[in-house]
């Protein structure tokens, strides 16, 4: 079966023992929305806040996205199949930047996995796409630190996080944001973070 994501260009490419080959894509917001459209509108991605959308509602927003210098958003691709959708963003420019100090380096990240497929869940498969997110941000971003913001509600993915080497941060309220594009409500929100030191052994 031929890779229909073959002719985009990655930014980041990992080809990992038993993971097979991940690249990281800039999200096209057009061409990406009804894959976008399937994965939030299910229950299990209701943290992510887009329950309840159109696939036109969702493609506006990350159109909106791709016009920031701030906030990038990118489709991770496993062997021609998306699997997960990854949003970087600058902590200073995020409502993240007024609930924690800011350091030079830092990076905010979201990561939404896709659902598990007709094969259902594969054990070691989530740490190893965070692994992969870890890598292009770090190294291939040069960052020096990453900050997650799960829900505090969202224990899964808290544990996830921490298991992954992340160190839990102070829990905070993310305050409600309303502009003509974007409207956030208030999010209770568990901090982590992991620096580039922790993940690599190198500052």
């Amino acid at each position: 079966m031929s890779d229909p994501y073959a002719p985009r260009e990655a930014v980041h490419e990992h080809v990992a023992d038993g993971l097979g080959s991940v690249r990281v894509l800039p999200l096209d917001p057009a061409a990406d929305a009804a894959v976008l459209h399937r994965w939030v509108s299910g229950e299990r991605a209701s943290f992510w806040g887009m329950n309840g959308l159109t696939e036109e509602q969702v493609a506006g927003i990350y159109a909106h996205m791709d016009t920031l210098e701030t906030h990038h958003a990118y489709l991770v691709v496993k062997d021609g199949e998306p699997v997960a959708l990854l949003q970087t963003y600058e902590p200073e420019a995020d409502r993240v930047g007024d609930c924690y100090p800011v350091e030079p380096g830092d990076i905010g990240v979201h990561l939404l996995l896709a659902p598990a497929g007709p094969q259902g869940a594969r054990p070691g498969w989530t740490g190893a796409l965070l692994a992969v997110m870890v890598e292009f941000v770090l190294l291939g971003l040069d960052r020096g630190r990453v900050v997650v913001d799960p829900d505090v509600a969202n224990a899964k993915a808290i544990a996830r996080f921490l298991r992954q080497g992340f160190t839990a941060g102070p829990e905070v309220v993310l305050p409600e944001i309303v502009l003509p594009d974007v409207y956030l409500p208030e999010k209770k929100a568990q901090l982590a973070f992991l620096t580039r030191e922790a993940a690599f052994g190198r500052r």
